[in-house]
């Protein structure tokens, strides 16, 4: 085996395709080919090798190569984490700025429900990275609560409770206010799995009425993106982003005046969510 080869779907992810997840699916699925024979999963290429993603061709990248953009979306509720809807429901995707040549990966998801940070990137090793258990990235939300919350529903949830896909846990709770049944807490856990911090709450008994994500990693969600909008990161925070994933740092390419200009108007035809408006009472006449 060549020492310079590397997993197919490392490679696709690299190129901005998707998550190592969604090429492992694409690989399974016979949407990949390899000098024009259809791929499995398990295969390596290198460099040279000829590759095709829906027959269409792949450009492939060096590690050094690759893109890193990163973007800060903050998602409104009501939208789904998934490129396309068969009911025709609005998605994340609908937001972002286009790419030429890439494609907006999604680190971590968030249910229809939850609205908060969404980061997204360009380069499929850093999103494998901070999604991957081992890497122990800490997510944080705004829990708002329904039910009366009992010291010992605190002590239980810290310690650990078995779920149905195994034990869970929040390693922080700090109490924000709020009266009587419906409280406000922020919470901190290291995985990403389906409705995790909803589904602790419901181990004692009490259900979340709001649930927002206000901090992934060391990326805090700020004014710069209001509900809806998108904003990229600086230099700083994804050189902080990639040290927490264990990559080297990669300058961020400077955009191009078409692409500012596209990105300019995307964000000026995305506008953003819009809260509901008492309606003015009359002047009297």
């Amino acid at each position: 085996m060549s020492t310079t080869s590397e997993k197919l779907q490392k490679v696709l992810a690299r190129a901005g395709l998707g998550s190592r997840r969604e090429m492992e699916t694409a690989i399974t699925a016979g949407r990949v080919k390899v000098n024009g024979q259809v791929a499995t999963l398990g295969d390596r290429i290198e460099m040279h090798d000829k590759v095709t993603f829906d027959e269409r061709p792949v450009t492939l990248r060096a590690a050094e190569e690759a893109s890193r953009r990163v973007i800060m979306y903050n998602k409104p509720e009501g939208e789904l984490c998934t490129r396309k809807d068969p009911e025709g429901r609005r998605t994340v995707f609908e937001r972002l700025p286009r790419l030429k040549g890439e494609r907006w990966i999604a680190i971590g998801r968030l249910d229809i429900n939850t609205s908060g940070l969404l980061l997204f990137t360009t380069d499929g090793e850093l999103a494998n990275r901070l999604m991957h258990p081992s890497t122990q990235v800490e997510r944080e939300y705004a829990v708002r609560v329904m039910g009366e919350v009992r010291k010992e529903h605190i002590v239980a949830m810290v310690e650990g409770v078995m779920l149905d896909d195994g034990p869970a846990r929040f390693t922080d709770v700090q109490e924000f206010g709020g009266e009587g049944i419906n409280t406000w807490f922020h919470v901190v856990i290291l995985e990403g799995r389906n409705r995790e911090v909803r589904r602790l709450w419901e181990s004692q008994g009490l259900t979340v009425s709001r649930l927002k994500r206000v901090r992934y990693g060391n990326i805090f969600l700020d004014k710069r993106a209001k509900a809806g909008e998108w904003t990229e990161l600086t230099q700083d925070e994804i050189d902080d982003l990639s040290g927490l994933a264990g990559l080297e740092k990669r300058k961020v390419p400077e955009l191009t005046p078409d692409e500012k200009n596209r990105w300019s108007r995307d964000k000026n035809k995305r506008r953003p969510v819009q809260t509901m408006r008492k309606p003015k009472t009359p002047r009297k006449p």
